[in-house]
């Protein structure tokens, strides 16, 4: 968990906090809580529950967090493509620049991951050899494309279009309910 903050800087830990004092300020003030640098109480709280639930997860699942921590993170940066793909973009600044000015389209954005994901899964279906654990596997699969379709679907709605803070918070999400997701299942 530390070494991804530290890749990020944390900017998805931020994204998720500003995002959840953004929807908790009420529907006038939404991006106004966003953009303050101060973190709220609902901010705060946010990370705090999402990191108890990351730790609960990784401990439980221990060993194979080598195998599902890039799966968790592959869904996580994937739900963004939903995100800037189904809702306007949403700024504080007049000259903003939006994620959808070079954006080519859901197809042509999505390649490389869907590539991507049918090796994995691919290479899955010829080296699982229990039965339980490839069906446990294509549900996870599917949880998955729920979860990334889903979360960035609610947040979208909830804030009235996405930005930076939403994407953040929408890959924070996401992974942490795949962990979830992986921890019952394993």
């Amino acid at each position: 968990m530390a070494s991804g903050y530290l890749i990020t800087g944390g900017l998805h830990l931020d994204g998720l906090m500003d995002t959840f004092d953004g929807i908790f300020a009420g529907k006038k003030r939404r991006l106004k809580a966003m953009k303050d640098s101060k973190v709220g109480s609902f901010g705060v709280q946010a990370l705090v529950f999402i990191t108890l639930i990351q730790i609960a997860c990784i401990l439980k699942i221990q060993n194979l967090i080598i195998f599902v921590l890039p799966i968790c993170l592959f869904w996580g940066r994937f739900s963004n493509l939903f995100f800037i793909e189904k809702f306007k973009y949403m700024s504080y600044k007049k000259k903003s620049i939006s994620h959808k000015k070079f954006w080519n389209g859901f197809k042509k954005e999505s390649l490389i991951s869907m590539i991507f994901l049918l090796i994995f899964i691919s290479y899955q279906l010829v080296s699982i050899t229990s039965q339980a654990i490839l069906i446990k596997f294509l549900i996870l699969i599917l949880i998955g494309i729920f979860l990334s379709y889903s979360i960035p679907n609610i947040l979208g709605n909830k804030i009235g279009g996405f930005n930076g803070d939403a994407c953040g918070a929408s890959v924070v999400l996401v992974e942490t309910a795949m962990l979830f997701m992986h921890a019952i299942l394993l």
